[in-house]
């Protein structure tokens, strides 16, 4: 039987939304945090290195809340199959996940955590 990839949401290149997600000052170096978006979308921004990582919030591979997992050199391990995905571009660099993370351009406008994403749901990307 093989993968069925389902994507929610999809990127309209034309509108965009920010959204406001928490504190900068609640996230410090090394750490992450889960924020939910509209109350079901799950994001987790990731300091490393002083530098913020914002990512769909559940794993790939199969829903799993990804800040239960753990951070090592610039990845993000999901615990629940310990599949490594790269903080920077959510591609999987362990099995058994091959669908990367979404990612969403995320800053610290005045003090704030804030995600720049298309109008629409948020883009999750989902192995089926």
């Amino acid at each position: 039987m093989g993968r069925r990839v389902r994507r929610r949401g999809g990127r309209d290149r034309g509108l965009s939304r920010t959204i406001d997600l928490f504190a900068a000052g609640e996230l410090g170096d090394g750490e992450m945090r889960m924020a939910w978006v509209e109350g079901s979308s799950p994001v987790l921004v990731v300091n490393s290195g002083g530098r913020l990582h914002a990512l769909q919030g559940t794993c790939s591979h199969e829903y799993f809340e990804l800040d239960r997992g753990f951070l090592t050199a610039g990845t993000l391990t999901c615990p629940l199959h310990m599949s490594r995905f790269d903080l920077g571009d959510g591609e999987p660099l362990d099995p058994p996940a091959v669908m990367p993370l979404a990612v969403y351009d995320v800053r610290d406008v005045d003090g704030r955590v804030v995600i720049e994403v298309p109008d629409g749901p948020l883009e999750v990307n989902e192995e089926g």
